[in-house]
């Protein structure tokens, strides 16, 4: 009479002085409690062992990945200790599958000893990897500059709807932050200044000082500074994610030129954009210093204007419009340069990210150190 007993056991029996059989029965899934193997592995391992081990799973009702497991350390251990085994009394799809396990070898990955790297080592490393992050953005800089002119004679191949909307989250979405930090940074150069300047009576140069401060420099500084952390990380972000999802290959693949389509947008959008921002942080700067002026100190609004009309030149704003296109230049290309080289997966869209800003960050300060100089050597 058939065993109906679905719990699943194991039985050990000889059909030959040097061959074992391992009988197995019952329903072999993983919602059962499987029976010890301890009588097989002392078989297995005593110092004479059987040479062939063989399984008959005639009555086993049903299985999965349960089976499999159970069965694979029984095979190993018997091949470890020299034993054969026969499969042939199995199902043939456990057979197939424990075949398939036995032909790829378990990877052991090896302790790595810890490598000392000499001064002289990290030095040329750090010059090779100077050397190809210089040649990687040469080559990324020619290719925008290719772009760009045909961008500018109407031929390049973008989404208008995408420049738009470039537009609108590089301006009027920036205004808010904007606003904030340039009347602050107004309020805070106002309230320092008129500190030092009262000692002499001279507070109405505070004035003065806000305004060419903030024409000059500090409106296109704080704003490359601010959409440096915004707008820069935005764009290294987007285009690291679109490199880790494949859409940049994908680009290449219609032959569609991804810096045309993806990278000169938003340089070009960042170029328009940010002059007007800087003009509107200059007025929100030197609305700070009135507010300080009128506030805390013996000066009226008409007299902290009209100082502040008298003193300011056009020049100064010329300036700060040279300032401020070269900064955008910088946070435009630091972001998608970071973006374009970033790896395909989380991690490195991160770091893409913080890389575009650090790097933005300090061009801009060089660049502003280099063009005030420059300015001054012409009279500017």
């Amino acid at each position: 009479m058939q065993d109906t007993d679905p719990t699943p056991k194991i039985r050990l029996s000889r059909s030959g002085d040097p061959v074992v059989q391992l009988v197995l029965a019952g329903a072999w899934t993983l919602d059962r409690d499987f029976p010890s193997d301890e009588a097989v592995r002392k078989l297995l391992t005593k110092p004479s062992p059987p040479q062939t081990l063989e399984f008959q799973a005639q009555a086993v009702s049903a299985w999965d990945s349960g089976l499999l497991t159970y069965l694979l350390g029984i095979i190993k251990l018997a091949h470890s200790n020299g034993v054969e085994t026969d499969l042939s009394g199995l199902p043939g799809g456990v057979q197939r599958l424990i075949a398939l396990s036995l032909a790829v070898p378990e990877h052991h990955t090896p302790h790595a000893e810890p490598v000392r790297i000499g001064v002289t080592e990290r030095a040329g490393r750090a010059w090779i990897a100077a050397a190809r992050g210089a040649t990687g953005f040469l080559e990324f800089l020619g290719q925008t500059a290719l772009a760009f002119s045909t961008f500018l004679r109407g031929k390049a191949r973008y989404r208008p709807a995408d420049f738009l909307l470039l537009l609108q989250e590089v301006g009027a979405q920036a205004l808010p932050i904007v606003s904030l930090v340039s009347l602050l940074v107004g309020l805070i150069l106002a309230f320092i200044g008129a500190v030092q300047l009262r000692q002499f009576g001279a507070e109405i140069y505070v004035a003065d000082l806000v305004g060419i401060a903030m024409a000059r420099q500090m409106g296109a500084l704080m704003t490359a500074i601010i959409l440096a952390g915004r707008t820069g990380a935005a764009y290294a972000a987007q285009l690291g994610t679109m490199q880790a999802n494949e859409e940049i290959d994908a680009l290449r693949t219609l032959g569609i030129s991804p810096i045309e389509f993806l990278v000169v947008p938003r340089v070009f959008a960042l170029v328009l954009m940010m002059p007007l921002l800087s003009a509107y942080a200059v007025l929100m700067g030197i609305l700070g210093g009135a507010l300080v002026c009128v506030t805390s100190f013996d000066i009226s609004f008409m007299e902290y204007y009209n100082e502040t009309i008298i003193t300011i030149r056009m020049a100064d704003f010329a300036a700060g419009m040279v300032y401020t296109v070269v900064f955008a230049v910088i946070v435009a290309l630091s972001g998608c340069l970071r973006g374009i080289q970033s790896g395909r997966n989380a991690s490195a869209v991160g770091v893409a990210t913080t890389s575009a800003v650090v790097t933005a960050i300090v061009w801009i300060v060089v660049a502003d150190a280099i063009l005030t100089v420059l300015f001054d050597a012409i009279g500017f």
